[in-house]
């Protein structure tokens, strides 16, 4: 336990949720080459292992080290599946076990659930799935976090959700997907008042077209919303990383509440 609590003294403890992947797995290894010492949580452990493979590679890069030296980078990998309660507890008792304390989470798990389908064919189960991913995960592991951060000392942290330029304006045939970002929205708002009291920061950034795997058909052609299917611009989803990153390191005392960053010429503005 020594050994943790000196971990503790030197680097903030963040913890990510769908970092087997895509923006998960960038803005984990971000992190770790900005000093954070990390907990990794998604529901495939092999993609949890080579996210904390890259992470490590990234920090001995930048001149760190295994076990969280002057680059950070010290790793728990914790396979959950954010929509059972009881793995959220565990999650987050093992972030405890570990490091003692939680100055970051960044709430990231999430899924677009199946495309294309009109609102009155979308299966019940498939607007389940996504509710219970996007809207309810995110609600489990805030609400861990800020359990965790409230009764810490020091008291406090960060909570930054990964809402969706679709918590502006929707897509064709996503209502479930769009719903839920909304929601986030709602959760980012409350958690950011709530937390007022207890030095509990929450912010949001909404992505559009960050190049990752659930994005690769932005570059085959989505429906637009005047009926037409066209290809989409992406941008380096490590731009993404760079603004969790800035977000991450503010000091208490300053929020950014909400950031949208996207592909500069994807077709939101006047979407609709």
């Amino acid at each position: 336990m020594n050994a943790m609590r000196e971990i503790n003294s030197k680097h903030k403890i963040a913890l990510v949720t769908g970092a087997g992947s895509g923006i998960g797995r960038t803005v984990s290894v971000a992190l770790g080459r900005a000093g954070w010492s990390l907990v990794l949580a998604g529901r495939t452990p092999s993609r949890l292992a080579e996210t904390a493979e890259a992470v490590a590679g990234a920090v001995a890069g930048a001149g760190g080290g295994a076990g969280g030296g002057a680059g950070g980078g010290d790793v728990l990998a914790v396979p959950t599946d954010v929509t059972v309660p009881e793995e959220v507890d565990a999650l987050f008792a093992a972030a405890r076990e570990r490091y003692g304390r939680l100055d970051l989470l960044f709430n990231n798990a999430g899924t677009f659930g199946p495309g294309g389908l009109p609102v009155d064919e979308l299966p019940f189960s498939a607007w389940r799935k996504v509710v219970d991913t996007n809207l309810t995960g995110s609600f489990l592991c805030a609400q861990a976090a800020f359990r965790q951060m409230k009764a810490q000392d020091p008291r406090g942290g960060r909570i930054i959700n990964n809402g969706s330029v679709s918590a502006h304006a929707p897509r064709p045939d996503s209502i479930a997907y769009t719903a839920t970002k909304h929601g986030v929205t709602g959760l980012t708002k409350s958690l950011s008042l709530d937390g007022r009291a207890y030095g509990i920061a929450c912010g949001q950034i909404d992505i559009g077209n960050a190049a990752t795997d659930m994005t690769e058909r932005m570059r085959r052609g989505v429906p637009q919303a005047n009926g037409e299917v066209a290809v989409e611009p992406v941008m380096d989803v490590a731009d993404v990383a760079d603004l969790v990153v800035y977000m991450a390191g503010l000091p208490l005392s300053a929020n950014v509440q909400f950031a949208t960053v996207m592909a500069t010429a994807m077709p939101l503005i006047g979407r609709g």
